[in-house]
């Protein structure tokens, strides 16, 4: 079975590796890397927006809203719409990949 890479390419499976005679007496040498070569990454655009939201000051929580609403909680102020949320979960619902039956 050959496994694929991030790359794209298939790699064979990998048999395992016998040592000869003459490497099993032999010292191992630590492998050097290439000189002018180095290594490096790169940043997706998806992953530098990420940064950039967790960077940013502004908070994704409105705290004004948050405290507002345990207020009306906690005096038995807040009403709960159980209609509004039936429909927002069949919203969500639709939006959701279907299940694969097996």
């Amino acid at each position: 079975m050959a496994i694929e890479s991030i790359t794209g390419r298939a790699h064979p499976p990998s048999s395992p590796k016998t040592a000869s005679k003459t490497e099993a007496g032999a010292p191992k040498q630590a492998s050097a890397q290439a000189p002018g070569k180095v290594d490096s990454i790169a940043i997706t655009a998806a992953t530098q927006e990420i940064k950039k939201a967790f960077a940013s000051s502004t908070s994704a929580v409105d705290m004004e809203r948050v405290a507002a609403v345990k207020k009306a909680l906690a005096d038995g102020s807040y009403s709960i719409d159980a209609e509004k949320i039936a429909e927002k979960l069949i919203q969500f619902e639709k939006l959701l990949p279907p299940e694969n039956s097996t």
